[in-house]
């Protein structure tokens, strides 16, 4: 599968599409699910709670947004794929973070949650026909294809790893 041109989505998603390595974009998820994991997995209880500055998220945070961003687009590429043809809203993650609560729940919660959000990406993804791939809709008020989605689930995650690592650690 190629990677998404420049018409399959907004400017703003190519941060994180081109974040994605070229192949196949579920082998890709797949890796991804593992070194993600791997990453987050020895992060501590008490580290979990860490914010970089006062104003910023903390680790259990971001990855709770990871998760709700990965459902929307997840649901998004669902939306389009089945041929629904009505746009989709806006994700504000300034409202899902502060509706989240996800410092009152435990991290191990949290990585558990990000393992079954992405093996029910990956079966949705895996279980669609060819000509599905290459459906649209509008979301955000922009167009966007289904295999742009696939790939910015991926490269988001890459840039949320990559903020860990950089701001977190």
């Amino acid at each position: 599968m190629e990677r998404p041109g420049a018409r399959e989505a907004a400017p703003y998603y190519f941060r994180y599409i081109d974040l994605v390595p070229s192949g196949d974009v579920l082998s890709v998820l797949e890796g991804q699910t593992r070194e993600t994991v791997a990453l987050l997995e020895p992060i501590s209880e008490e580290r979990s709670r860490h914010r970089y500055a006062p104003d910023k998220w903390s680790i259990r945070q971001v990855l709770s947004h990871v998760n709700d961003a990965e459902r929307v687009f997840a649901s998004r590429a669902l939306w389009f794929a089945r041929g629904f043809e009505s746009p989709l809203p806006s994700f504000d993650q300034e409202t899902s973070a502060a509706a989240a609560g996800a410092d009152e729940r435990t991290w191990a919660s949290h990585v558990d949650e990000f393992q079954a959000v992405r093996a029910a990406t990956l079966a949705l993804f895996r279980s669609l026909a060819p000509e599905a791939w290459a459906r649209r809709g509008v979301a955000s008020g922009t167009p966007v294809t289904v295999k742009a989605l696939a790939y910015i689930v991926a490269g988001h995650v890459f840039h949320h790893a990559a903020v860990l690592r950089e701001r977190y650690a």
